[in-house]
């Protein structure tokens, strides 16, 4: 190549520049030393060589400077002319291009569940501008898609299609599952960011009967000002600690008795949620939710009122290097209508029930854990524990299908679990558990001639050794001995696979 040429592509390029003057500065370099060798054999006088070559290199480094300032003035003005087309196309997409619209375009990291992403306005700018500019290609909006696959082995010594809880209403998805091979829970998840001002995502689940449900499926605010946030569609609530995790992130396979006596195992609802996190060095979040009630222990009343609505508070923080905390409390008000339920009677027959009235439930939450210096690769603890306290009162229809008496009804019950999981080593994790139950004072008042309060408190223990060799696998191994029924003890062993395919939001503390 001539050496014009290689100017031209170089001048191009500031690095190449630099590159190109220093391999001629080599190549004079290397003549003076050449000539240097060959002075004793040349006329001219050394320091009329020195003095030229010397000279012809400085005026060729000046040169390069000049070129080299020229070039980044040259940059940053463009750079400037870009960053305002930008900022004028913003301007204008709204009305000049109509397809710019909430959907249209898009980027795309829990809670989490609950994903919050901070972009930059630069990085916002982007997909806005191609909008307005062009129509929008198949591939514009690119979501996360993620896939969770979950398979089952359980052994249970009692049969799990008679399972209860004993002196409590039952409600939701609740008990040990299916005995023998099952395909447990699937879990297909979609999420983007919208917009720079909005985040969507939806989570469908197909259970080990094939059927199909929408967990979630919501929009949130990413862009509102001091701390706050905005959600709206269906989610599971932020009461308590571990409702708001989806199951595939759990410790244990199965849900904690109280989840499932008091929550019906989770507890998920059609409406809004409004989180604020304040401008506190310490962490505190509150939050507030209003929905239609949709779920256990609320129904769908048909009206168009709020069925449930619940408020909650967390707070947590640092202790040194190695530790870490948080705490919370929530509320939960539910006015569910025609709650309908199977229970025995005093004869022991099987009689469909059903109560109308107000369901109120108080939780505590605690989580503790702890990794040496903040590093949990190797070892790390983590302590957990929530407590329930629930009261209802209204009437109780007992035997809707033939007697259809209808009686006052009140009860007091309360629960709570405790449990710990520790990584001994890397991948290898082994974790306790305890659940107990309290049937505190149950009143049916007239209905009591056809059903008789239980005395009794369930319970359950726990333990599970699971081996995790990425985030995106887990093989788990659990053992229980429960005394969920009375008189009854069930033994039961669980072997559970878990994968994740695809991209999948980053899961709460």
């Amino acid at each position: 190549m001539e050496d014009w040429e290689e100017k031209a592509i170089c001048f191009s390029y500031p690095l190449c520049l630099f590159e190109w003057s220093m391999k001629k500065m080599k190549e004079k370099i290397s003549a003076l030393m050449a000539g240097m060798v060959l002075l004793p054999w040349l006329a001219p006088p050394a320091s009329a060589v020195e003095d030229s070559d010397l000279q012809e290199i400085r005026q060729q480094i000046q040169d390069l400077k000049r070129n080299y300032e020229r070039r980044i003035h040259d940059l940053e003005v463009r750079l400037q002319k870009a960053e305002k087309n930008v900022a004028l196309t913003q301007k204008t997409a709204p009305a000049s291009a109509p397809a710019s619209t909430p959907g249209s375009t898009g980027g795309n990291a829990d809670i989490a569940a609950n994903k919050n992403t901070d972009e930059s306005t630069t990085a916002e700018a982007v997909p806005v501008a191609a909008s307005a500019s062009a129509p929008a290609s198949t591939n514009s909006f690119n979501p996360d898609i993620s896939l969770i696959l979950s398979g089952t082995y359980g052994y249970f010594s009692q049969n799990p299609n008679s399972y209860q809880i004993t002196g409590f209403m039952p409600g939701g998805d609740i008990g040990p599952g299916k005995r023998s091979f099952s395909l447990g829970e699937s879990e297909l998840g979609i999420s983007a960011d919208i917009d720079p001002w909005f985040y969507g995502a939806c989570n469908l689940s197909f259970d080990a009967n094939n059927d199909p449900s929408i967990e979630e499926a919501f929009i949130q605010t990413t862009a509102l000002p001091t701390g706050l946030k905005i959600k709206a569609g269906r989610f599971y609530s932020g009461i308590g600690y571990l409702n708001e995790q989806h199951s595939h992130t759990w410790d244990f396979v199965d849900a904690p008795l109280v989840y499932q006596a008091f929550l019906g195992s989770q507890f998920h609802n059609d409406g809004t949620q409004v989180k604020w996190l304040l401008p506190t060095d310490q962490f505190i979040e509150l939050g507030a939710e209003a929905g239609l009630g949709n779920s256990f222990p609320a129904t769908d009343n048909d009206d168009n009122g709020v069925g449930v609505y619940s408020l909650f508070a967390h707070t947590g923080g640092d202790v040194g290097n190695s530790n870490s905390w948080r705490a919370g409390v929530s509320y939960m008000h539910a006015d569910p209508q025609n709650r309908a339920y199977d229970t025995a009677d005093i004869a022991n027959s099987m009689v469909e029930n059903a109560f109308s009235g107000t369901s109120n439930l108080f939780i505590g939450d605690f989580v503790w854990k702890w990794a040496p210096n903040g590093n949990g690769e190797r070892t790390n603890f983590k302590l957990q524990g929530e407590y329930f306290y629930r009261r209802e009162s209204g009437d109780l229809t007992y035997d809707t299908r033939g007697l259809d008496n209808v009686s006052n009804y009140s009860s007091w019950q309360s629960g709570w679990y405790l449990q710990g999981v520790y990584q001994f080593m890397p991948t290898w994790r082994v974790g306790l558990r305890y659940d107990q139950l309290y049937g505190g004072a149950v009143n049916y008042d007239d209905n009591q001639a056809y059903l008789l309060p239980v005395d009794y408190n369930p319970d359950r223990e726990t333990i599970m050794i699971d081996w995790t060799r990425s985030e995106f696998s887990r093989i788990r191994l659990q053992f229980a001995q429960d005394h969920s029924r009375q008189n009854m003890t069930d033994y039961q062993i669980y072997l559970q696979y878990q994968v994740s395919l695809g991209a999948h939001g980053a899961h709460i503390f």
